[in-house]
């Protein structure tokens, strides 16, 4: 999401509403939210928006735009940029402005703007032929869709290859590296957070994602030029992978981030 505003010569500084104005009657929002403060989840935006009203809007071509809709309907609780708060609404947001942007939908301007140009052939929304069961505990959960409208949020397929070439796409593109990066939260905020990732002493950048039965964790080190990535298909698995984590890279930078990075639970 940050490369395509770049690509586009569309500041991060810019309004969010200047970029959906066919979101402009709805708007209930501050007008003066900008994609930087969406992407760092400093938006301040009423988080009223859950999973269930996003899934009752379907999977057709227009959905992801009216759960937008939704989100800036709801207007703020509070100044954008005054308080670090992960919501999925601020995606929903993100990538209504992706498409739009590039003038298609979510899911091809995604492929276009990163799928495609750092060659990640086995990342899609699309159930991989290759999937792993997925478990909680001992018992074996079904695979189960996830709604079109949430995508920008989450629901990607990948591999481990895929996710470390992400990481050394990033290394070697200096500019955004450092875009991502740069902290848009205040100290007193319970995590420092850049554009879409959390950030540790020592430089790191991390996240991880959940689904039921999946857990995943990847971490950068920048200044040493280490990417680390790891999956798993068990529900209990986060704190073993974040552990396996942290003790991957203490001999780089000296520090256990395991608790931090499981703790972070976006």
């Amino acid at each position: 999401m940050v490369r395509a505003p770049r690509d586009e010569g569309v500041s991060l500084g810019t309004p969010a509403v200047e970029l959906l104005p066919v979101l402009a009657p709805d708007w209930q929002a501050d007008e003066s939210l900008t994609i930087e403060q969406i992407l760092g989840q400093v938006s301040g935006l009423r988080e009223s928006v859950d999973s269930a009203t996003v899934r009752a809007l379907g999977d057709g071509a227009g959905a992801l735009l009216e759960a937008a809709r939704l989100v800036v309907r709801a207007g703020n609780e509070r100044e954008p940029g005054e308080r670090w708060s992960y919501y999925n609404g601020n995606y929903f947001l993100a990538g209504s402005i992706l498409a739009t942007l590039s003038g298609t939908t979510f899911e091809s301007a995604l492929k276009g703007n990163l799928l495609n140009p750092w060659g990640l052939a086995r990342t899609g929304f699309e159930t991989s032929a290759a999937s792993v069961t997925r478990w909680n505990g001992t018992t074996e959960l079904p695979l189960l869709g996830y709604p079109r409208t949430r995508r920008p949020s989450g629901g990607l397929w990948s591999s481990v290859p895929d996710l470390l070439s992400v990481g050394e796409g990033l290394l070697a593109d200096r500019a955004l590296l450092e875009e991502i990066r740069r902290p848009r939260t205040r100290s007193d905020d319970h995590v420092a957070y850049g554009l879409g990732w959390a950030l540790g002493p020592s430089g790191r950048m991390y996240l991880n994602g959940r689904l039921p039965g999946y857990r995943a964790v990847m971490l950068l080190v920048p200044e040493r030029g280490y990417v680390s990535v790891a999956l798993a298909n068990q529900e209990t698995a986060l704190p073993a992978l974040t552990r396996l984590l942290s003790d991957m890279q203490q001999p780089l930078t000296g520090d256990d981030i395991a608790k931090a990075v499981d703790d972070f639970a976006a």
